[in-house]
Formats: structure tokens, sequence, C-alpha cells
């Protein structure tokens, strides 16, 4: 015990600070170069740009949207929840990876999906003469993003209710409560932690988002940003929505905190873990199977069924050789991001866990900033950084690939944090006793074990690296096609058959790699 104190009091040698403080404060550079563009704009113009019409409309739809894809998520993670750890749910492991997979899809394919579902030439008229009219604006937006996102808060209420001691239930049933009394009074106070969680994370993404949203045709903070500095109309009033994104993606933060503080859940006894017991489904089989089938159609069945009508409709027409040079593109930019990533993961995570203090505190808080500024801020706050500073690197691969490391970092830091916390410093400093300098020791002792969590992140950053659209649209070199632009690009001239292969191309990429994390951590568990 004394080992493990003086190691976390001890301070970080300058081989692990520097390297860490860097990956931190390089965060706040570009953030400071959008302060400074946002400061150069007097007062009277200032005031004209913040209280304009069109600033106050952009706001109500960016809160209307992150509500209701907030509400449309709980009403369909929560049900899902409930069934695969609270009933007798037939195959549960399966649905359980099957409610997960729609992480795979990304909003802008969802997006895709959904619009190609309607119109005179789309499925529905062409099999059953049922012509919708084309989805767009908040409806379609929230039904693109709900189904999309709705997986983030599914995972954290199946584990809070997996975790949930069955005794609390079992006593307020003793004392006469009625299933839905222990519902609203024992289960849902216990999933505070679990709802906070997903739905901070919901909201940061519906905030950042910017394909999905733009094909859906709403206006909100994230499209005003890209058309303002895109069609170089008011640059700085793209500064200053930015700004205002920033600080409303912030504001959801300070929310979560304060919800959470006065969160108290735990038992004060040790009690004995058990599973929670399942009950049959009863008269609710029906409607539940209903609605497990409604949410995997509009989740999984019509982004597939409509690539698969679009792929149908001319397969002769496939440019494969564009399709697989935007594959390659896809890689050659989503590999090194995840390299970098895995690489400047490793001095934050180890002065996070082997030497807390401010310095660590400081170096940790800032890589997660990053990560919490929604993308295209933080891509243009990145534009003005080389523009002011580096111009030679504008619109550069090293740009692009620097930026989407800089904000994906935070995924690669948690597992390893996590697994050097679990490995402890004792092995590596009985190997320092028997002679081996530090890095030695590191490199022969912590980093074998350290590796697959290394590589768990890595493959968690290299996915939503590739997926991304936002900062790649905003700052990618001239005649540069990854798979996402080539989708978001066809989908919104309206070629729907041009977007189906690249479409297909990123949900099997996507899913590829969700099993993979999928498998990885069902290892971890077993092997805990």
């Amino acid at each position: 015990m004394a080992q493990d104190q003086t190691s976390s009091t001890a301070r970080a040698p300058l081989l692990l600070a520097i390297p860490a403080f860097v990956a931190g404060g390089a965060m706040l550079v570009p953030l400071v170069y959008l302060l400074m563009r946002a400061s150069n704009v007097e007062w009277d113009e200032l005031t004209f740009l913040l209280w304009r019409p069109a600033t106050a409309m952009l706001l109500f739809n960016t809160l209307a949207l992150v509500v209701c894809v907030v509400a449309l998520s709980t009403l369909i993670a929560l049900p899902l929840a409930l069934l695969v750890t609270r009933y007798r749910l037939p195959f549960a492991g399966l649905f359980s990876v099957l409610f997960t997979l729609p992480l795979a899809i990304p909003g802008y394919v969802m997006a895709y999906a959904l619009i190609g579902l309607s119109g005179y030439y789309g499925p529905l008229n062409q099999f059953f003469g049922l012509r919708l009219p084309r989805l767009e604006g908040l409806v379609g937006a929230t039904l693109a993003l709900a189904l999309y996102v709705f997986p983030y808060l599914f995972l954290n209420l199946r584990a809070a209710l997996s975790s949930l001691d069955p005794a609390l239930e079992e006593s307020a049933r003793s004392l006469g409560r009625t299933p839905a009394a222990i519902f609203r009074h024992v289960i849902l106070p216990h999933l505070k932690p679990a709802f906070l969680s997903g739905w901070l994370v919901i909201a940061l993404y519906t905030v950042g988002d910017y394909g999905a949203i733009a094909l859906m045709r709403y206006d909100v903070f994230s499209s005003a940003i890209y058309n303002q500095y895109a069609g170089a109309f008011e640059v700085y009033y793209a500064a200053w929505l930015s700004l205002m994104l920033m600080a409303l993606a912030g504001s959801f933060l300070l929310m979560e905190a304060w919800a959470m503080r006065k969160v108290r859940l735990s038992r004060s006894g040790t009690g004995a873990a058990r599973p929670v017991p399942r009950r049959a489904l009863g008269k609710w089989a029906v409607p539940a199977a209903l609605f497990v089938a409604l949410v995997l159609l509009a989740s999984l069945g019509v982004p597939f069924s409509v690539i698969l009508f679009w792929l149908m409709r001319a397969p002769d027409a496939v440019d494969w050789l564009a399709i697989g040079h935007s594959a390659l593109q896809t890689l050659m930019i989503a590999g090194p991001v995840a390299l970098i990533a895995m690489a400047a993961a490793i001095p934050v995570a180890l002065i996070s866990a082997r030497y807390p203090g401010r310095l660590a505190f400081l170096s940790e808080r800032m890589v997660y900033l990053g990560y919490a500024v929604p993308a295209l801020p933080f891509a243009l706050a990145m534009a003005f950084f080389s523009l002011s500073a580096v111009p030679f690197l504008y619109q550069s691969l090293a740009l692009l690939i620097t930026t989407l490391a800089l904000h994906f970092l935070a995924l690669a830091i948690g597992p390893a944090r996590a697994r050097l916390l679990q490995l402890g410093p004792r092995v590596e400093e009985a190997a320092r006793a028997l002679g081996c300098r530090p890095l030695e020791a590191f490199s022969r002792v912590t980093l074998p074990q350290l590796l697959r969590a290394l590589i768990a992140g890595g493959v968690l950053v290299f996915m939503v690296a590739a997926k991304e659209l936002p900062i790649t649209l905003l700052l990618s070199p001239t005649g540069t096609h990854t798979l996402a632009m080539s989708v978001f690009s066809r989908t919104i001239e309206g070629a729907l058959f041009d977007a189906a292969p690249y479409a297909g191309l990123m949900i099997l990429f996507s899913g590829l790699f969700i099993g993979l994390v999928l498998s990885h951590s069902g290892r971890g568990r077993q092997q805990q």
C-alpha cells in the first residue's frame, strides 16, 4: 500500500509530463485562435450578428432538435433495455447485439435511407404504390439521428439494470408495492446516472452533427457554421456561431454535472451478487414483439433494404474503381489518425493513472474538452489556426489527420487508463528494482499488457474517424473523396443510386469494427 501511495504522489518525469501536457495543450491552441478571430468584430457589428432573428432561430432549432432526439431515443432505448434485462426474451444476447448495430449506420447514411424510401422512384411507391412526401425538417432530422444514437442510451441503461440489486425490488414487492410503483420509485431513481450520461452523449452528438441535418434541410448552428465558412460569406459570424455552439455544449456538461452532484445510490452493506430474476412477458408478448420488430425494421431494415433497392436499379453502372478509391482514401486517413491517437494516449493515460495531480488533471480534462467541442467549431478553429500560424498546412492531409487525432484522442485514452489502473505499478517497480531502466521496464513489462487496451482504443478511433463528416468536409484537401463525403455529396444532389454503393460499403465497414469492439469487450469480461 505504501508503494502505491508513493507512486501516486511522486512527480511525473519530464519524459511523460511534456508529451502529456503537449497533447492536452494542443486542444487549446486552435480555440484561442477562434477567440482571436471572433474578437476582431466591432461591438456594433457583434450586437447585430448575435441579436439578429436568424441567430435566435438557429438557437431555437438546435434546442428543439436536441430535445426531440433525446426524447425519441429514450422512448426506444428504455423499453429495449427493460426487455433484455427483466423479461424472458428469446435470444436476448442476440437482440442486445442487434440493438447496438445501428451505431454502424452513421446519421447521414440513415438520412439517405429515409430520403431514398420516399418519392416517386422510391421502393414504397414502386412496390406498394405508396408515395410518401420527402422527409425533411425537424421530423426527418429527429428520425435520422435518433435511430442512430439510441444505442448509446440503450447500452448505459442495460448495464445499469443488469447491475441493480434485485433485493431492492423484492423488498418493495414484499411491502405491497405494485409493479408500476416499483418501477417509478425504485428502478427509475437508480437509472438516473445512466440516463444522464446517455443523454449527455446524445445531446453533444446532436449539436455537433452536420451530415444528417443538412440532408434533411434543417437549419441549426452546425449547418449555418459550415455554410458561412465554406461559402466565405461572413467568417466572423461563423466564428461567433462556433463559440455559441461550444457554449451550448458546455452548458450540457454543466447541467449533467449539476444533476449528478447529489446522486447517492450505493448501498450500506456488501450484499450478495446474483442475477436479476427474469419474468415472463405474458400479455405483453405480442406488443413487445411488435415493438422490437418495429425498432429493428426502422434502424436496420430500412437502411439495408433501401440501399439494396437502389443498387438493384442498374447494377452494371456502378463505378467500382471510384468506390475503391474512396475506400482507400478513407483507410489512408483513418489509419494514421488511429496510430497517432494510440501513441498520444500513452503519456496522458500514464500520467493520469500513475501520477495523479494538477498536471495530470489538466492534461486529461483538456483532452476531453477537445472531444466535447462539436466537430465543426473544432475544425473551424483549426482552419483559423493554420491560416494564421502555419498557412502551408491549410487544407492539407497533415492538418486533417492531426485535427481528427486531437478530436478523438479521448476515445483512445479511456481503455488505456482503465487497464493501467488494473495493472498497478508494482510489477513495473519490481522490474526497476531488478536493474531495468524506467523506459525498459515499461516497454518490457507494462506495454505488452497494455497493448490490447491500446488496440481497442485505436479501433474505436479508427471507426469514428472513418465515419466523420463535418471535419473532413471542412479541412480535406481538394480531390479528397472519402466514403462519408461520397455518400453525403451524392445524396444532397439527389443521386440516390450513385450514393447506394458508398452507403452500403460504409455500413459494412462500420459494422466490422462494431463487431471487433463488441468481441473485444466480450473477451475482456470473460477474462475478468
